[in-house]
């Protein structure tokens, strides 16, 4: 997997309104954002700028203002960060993760009936191959 760059908690947010409408203006980012936070023009286009430094953006002169394009693809983002997540507080494996929330009463008879669901679409799947 080729190395992502790494993106702040407000720069990701920015990234999911890319990923969504790309390719997209700043204006249209900025009143994208506008609707959700209570951010300024002047720090959308900040965090704009720095997805663009790190590589994660594209942007494009178009007249008065620039068309963004994502370099990152959202799955990699994603995939990422989760094995981010897992190694740092389950020691890198799943049933460590879904164990803890067993133990702990975090599921929901119904997120334990989607699993099931979940894990019996993919044996079924791997039984094809």
């Amino acid at each position: 997997m080729r190395e992502i760059p790494q993106i702040s908690e407000a720069e990701y947010e920015v990234m999911k309104v890319v990923w969504e409408y790309e390719p997209i203006s700043t204006p249209e980012v900025v009143e994208r954002l506008a609707k959700e936070s209570d951010w300024k023009p002047n720090t959308i286009h900040t965090l704009l700028s720095r997805l663009v430094k790190k590589k994660a953006l594209q942007a494009r002169k178009a007249g008065r203002a620039f068309i963004y394009t994502s370099l990152v693809e959202k799955h990699e983002y994603v995939e990422q960060k989760s094995k981010s997540f897992l190694q740092q507080f389950f020691g890198g494996t799943i049933h460590s993760m879904v164990l803890n929330f067993i133990e702990n009463d975090q599921l929901s008879n119904e997120d334990i009936s989607e699993l099931k669901k979940i894990l019996s679409m993919r044996e079924k799947k791997e039984g094809e191959k």
